[in-house]
């Protein structure tokens, strides 16, 4: 079983909608003995929200369903148990370098868009401030199922 950590700033925008994403894709293809994948925070912040309202609509409009996730910060549990932490910025990537118990933890975080050609180095936007959840989840969906494929 692997284990896929997504993780952004509050745990309410981008990693609970990447964690939906993810998941039923892993579903649709018959991969769920293999993967498992959770959402976290960097920021302690919301703990305990719910993802926000734009997030949930825009995940709702495409089938997925995150009403039931809370937000929760990062713990040392939580590197632990990932086998790959994929984050969706820089100051994200930053954080989680800092917060890594051990280096092969450091080692394990990734940005997210890095996966497509000619992406390397973009950051997926916190719609939180932009609004953008459609443009967001567009993101996910064109970069999640490369994600699948290399860890298959």
């Amino acid at each position: 079983m692997q284990h896929v950590l997504f993780v952004c700033l509050g745990n309410i925008c981008r990693s609970p909608m990447a964690e939906a994403i993810f998941n039923d894709l892993v579903a649709k293809q018959g991969l769920t003995d293999q993967f498992t994948a959770i959402s976290v925070a960097t920021s302690p912040e919301e703990e305990g929200n719910h993802p926000h309202p734009g997030a949930l609509k825009t995940m709702r409009e495409h089938g997925l369903d995150a009403s039931q996730h809370r937000s929760r910060p990062i713990t040392a549990a939580d590197f632990d148990w990932a086998d790959i932490i994929i984050t969706m910025d820089h100051a994200n990537v930053a954080n989680l370098k800092r917060m890594a118990p051990t280096a092969a933890d450091a080692a394990k975080v990734q940005l997210c868009l890095d996966i497509l050609p000619g992406r390397q180095g973009e950051a997926i936007d916190d719609p939180w401030y932009t609004h953008k959840f459609e443009l967001t989840y567009q993101e996910l969906a064109q970069s999640l199922p490369a994600w699948l494929e290399k860890l298959r």
